[in-house]
C-alpha cells in the first residue's frame, strides 16, 4: 500500500511517525552490518594476496579494480534503482557481496582475487546509492539532515570497526575464516532486508517511467546537482590525501607507527561523533549551502595544516578538524541532493554522488604521489586544499538558483 507524504508525520506533534523511525532504524542497521562485513576484508585481502604470490603492484591493482568498478557503476546502477525499486536492487547488491565473500575463501591465485573484487565493486555500487536514495524516500523534508546524520554515522562506524574485526579474526583463525564470517553476516542481512525492511513508496507510477536516455538527460541538466557532485569530489580528494599519504608524511616527521594509528582514530571519532548533531543543525538552518561551505573551508584548512605539520599534536589537531568538517559538509550535501534532484531520478542522483566519492579518493591516490615526490608534502597538501576551495566555488556558482 502506498503511503501519502502527509502520512509520514504525526499530526498532533509535528514529528515523524514510528513507521519513519522504524524504516530509518532498519536502514541504518542494515548499512552498519553491510559495511562492517564488507570492510572486514579490506585489511585482509592484501595480506592474503601476498600469501598467494602477488607482488605489491598486483595488490594495488586488486584494490584499484574494486574502487574503479564501484565508481563507474554507481551512476548507472543508481538509475536502475529508480526503475526496479530500492529494496530489490539493495537485495541484489547484498547477495553479490555475500557471494564474493564466500568466493574469496576459495581463491587460489591473485587473478582470482582480482576477478572477485570486480564483482565486489558491482555489489557495493548496487547497495550504496540505493540505500542513500531509500533514506531520502522515507524521510520528511524537515528531517533529511538528521536522517543522513544517523545513516552516514552507521555507515562510517561500520567502515571503521569492520577492519578491526577482520584483522582479529584473521590473527586468531586465519584468512579464510574472515571471508566466511563476512559471507555469513551478509546472508543474515539479506534475510533481514527481505523480511523486515518496508519498501518506500515509489515516486514513479505506472506509465510514468520515461525512457532511460531522457531520465539521464534530465539529471545531467540539473546544475545544482552538478554542484553537489563537484564539491563532493573536492572533499573526497582531501580525504584521499589523508588516507593515502598521512602515514608516509607522519613517518617522515618521525611520528611512531602507533601514533599514526592515533591520528586516524581521532579523525574517525571526530567524523562519526559530529554527524548526528550536524544533521540536526542542517535541518534547522535556513540555508544548507552555508554548512557545506563551512565544511569545505574547514577541510581546506586541515589540508594546509597537514602540509605544515611536523609534530604529533599538529597532526592530531588537523585530523580532528578534518573529521568535523567532513561530517558537517556531507550531512548537508546528502540532504541537498535529495532536495534538488527530481524524486523520480533520486537513485541516479545518489549514484553520481557515490561516483564522486570513489573518483575523488582515487584521483588523490593516483596523482598526488608524483607531486609529493617532486614538490614535497607541504605543496601537495596545500594544492589539495586549493582544489577543495575551487570545487566549493563551482558549487556556489551552480547552486545559485537551486530548486
Amino acid at each position: 500500500m502506498k503511503r501519502s507524504f502527509g502520512a509520514s508525520f504525526s499530526v498532533w506533534a509535528g514529528r515523524p511517525t514510528p513507521s519513519f523511525t522504524l524504516s530509518l532504524f532498519l536502514a541504518c542497521a542494515l548499512t552498519f552490518g553491510f559495511y562492517t562485513a564488507s570492510y572486514m576484508r579490506i585489511p585482509v585481502v592484501p595480506l592474503y594476496a601476498k600469501s598467494l604470490g602477488a607482488d605489491t603492484a598486483t595488490v594495488g591493482w586488486i584494490n584499484s579494480v574494486f574502487f574503479l568498478t564501484a565508481g563507474c557503476l554507481s551512476l548507472p546502477v543508481g538509475l536502475l534503482s529508480d526503475r526496479w525499486g530500492r529494496k530489490r536492487l539493495a537485495f541484489w547488491g547484498i547477495l553479490a557481496v555475500s557471494l564474493t565473500s564466500f568466493a574469496l575463501a576459495w581463491a587460489r591465485t591473485p587473478e582470482h582475487l582480482m576477478a572477485i573484487y570486480f564483482f565486489f565493486g558491482i555489489g557495493l555500487s548496487a547497495y550504496g546509492p540505493t540505500m542513500m536514495s531509500y533514506v531520502a524516500d522515507i524521510s520528511p523534508v524537515t528531517h533529511l539532515g538528521r536522517s543522513y546524520g544517523w545513516y552516514t554515522t552507521s555507515l562510517y562506524v561500520g567502515m571503521s570497526v569492520g577492519p578491526a574485526i577482520g584483522a582479529w579474526i584473521a590473527e586468531r583463525f586465519g584468512f579464510q575464516d574472515v571471508f566466511v564470517a563476512s559471507g555469513v553476516v551478509m546472508a543474515a542481512l539479506l534475510l533481514m532486508l527481505a523480511l523486515f525492511l518496508p519498501p518506500p513508496s515509489s515516486p514513479l507510477k505506472a506509465g510514468e517511467k520515461p525512457p532511460l536516455s531522457r531520465a539521464a538527460a534530465e539529471v545531467l541538466r540539473c546544475r545544482p546537482l552538478w554542484g553537489c557532485w563537484l564539491v563532493t569530489l573536492g572533499l573526497c580528494f582531501g580525504l584521499g590525501m589523508f588516507v593515502t599519504f598521512i602515514p608516509l608524511h607522519a613517518r617522515q616527521s618521525a611520528i611512531p607507527i602507533a601514533s599514526i594509528g592515533l591520528i586516524f582514530m581521532v579523525q574517525g571519532i571526530s567524523n562519526a561523533l559530529f554527524r548526528i548533531p550536524f544533521g540536526h543543525w542542517s535541518d534547522r538552518t535556513a540555508d544548507r549551502r552555508r554548512l557545506v561551505a563551512l565544511g569545505s573551508l574547514g577541510t581546506a584548512a586541515a589540508m594546509a595544516g597537514f602540509g605544515a605539520s611536523g609534530v604529533l599534536w599538529h597532526f592530531l589537531g588537523c585530523a580532528a578538524v578534518l573529521g568535523a568538517s567532513l561530517a558537517l559538509a556531507f550531512t548537508s550535501i546528502g540532504a541537498l541532493i535529495a532536495v534538488v534532484a527530481d524524486p523520480r531520478h533520486r537513485g541516479l542522483a545518489m549514484g553520481g554522488y557515490n561516483t564522486s566519492i570513489y573518483f575523488g579518493i582515487m584521483a588523490a591516490s593516483a596523482a598526488m604521489g608524483t607531486v609529493i615526490a617532486s614538490k614535497g608534502y607541504f605543496f601537495a597538501f596545500a594544492a589539495a586544499g586549493v582544489l577543495t576551495v575551487v570545487c566549493l566555488a563551482l558549487f556556489a556558482a551552480l547552486m545559485r538558483h537551486p530548486r
